[in-house]
């Protein structure tokens, strides 16, 4: 497949890289002639100064074949003129823009193209290196605002049910893995040895939301 980046940076770079090692095509712009020098002397792609929303220049990068197109220039602005010009333009299938405003994020995939929100995502690679296990989102929204995340549940919750603790963790819980097999419960579902809780939350209460999970249910009166 032929791919075009736009943007050389680290990223870009990276990305260039390893589509390279995978057997792709790749295409990198950037209007920096020495951004490619990151790309060093086993890149075998074409390089193609300028920036990457200019039609002359997309088309000197080989858009019109290009079965993806990936905006990680250093300029949110940037990446999503470029990548609306890639999918509506040229009709690219698969597109997407690294944006740095998770806000804007949310904009743009209403608007039909995939981002990456690259201060949350960061934030959460780092949760799931530094936390116990259970106690990183397994994915956000693109704005940052709601996060699921795997419940690190106390022993004492089984034969409770989920209703207490949705209610207790101030949280929903979206699924369940039972026995390798996703169930979606309700508020009477009672929870069962072995049972791996996802639940959403609002990003701000994350902490609160396992701490709460990871200890014994209160005892009720």
């Amino acid at each position: 497949m032929h791919v075009v980046i736009m943007g050389c940076g680290r990223v870009g770079a990276s990305l260039a890289a390893a589509l390279e090692r995978l057997g792709h095509d790749v295409a990198v712009i950037d209007k920096s002639r020495e951004a490619f020098r990151r790309l060093g002397s086993g890149f075998h792609g074409r390089q193609v100064l300028g920036v990457g929303f200019d039609r002359g220049v997309l088309e000197e990068a080989g858009i019109e074949r290009a079965g993806a197109f990936a905006a990680v220039s250093s300029g949110d602005n940037s990446n999503i003129i470029s990548a609306r010009v890639a999918r509506e333009t040229f009709g690219v299938d698969h597109v997407v823009a690294r944006i740095y405003d998770s806000k804007r994020a949310a904009v743009y995939e209403r608007l039909g193209i995939p981002t990456v929100a690259t201060v949350p995502w960061t934030t959460d690679r780092f949760l799931r290196t530094l936390l116990p296990d259970g106690a990183a989102t397994s994915w956000r929204e693109p704005t940052g605002t709601v996060a699921l995340l795997q419940l690190p549940l106390h022993e004492d919750w089984i034969g409770h049910s989920v209703r207490r603790l949705e209610t207790e963790t101030g949280s929903r819980v979206a699924f369940i893995m039972r026995f390798g097999t996703g169930v979606l419960p309700d508020a009477r579902t009672v929870l069962q040895a072995d049972d791996v809780v996802y639940a959403a939350a609002l990003s701000g209460t994350v902490t609160d939301v396992t701490s709460v999970a990871a200890r014994a249910p209160r005892e009720e009166n």
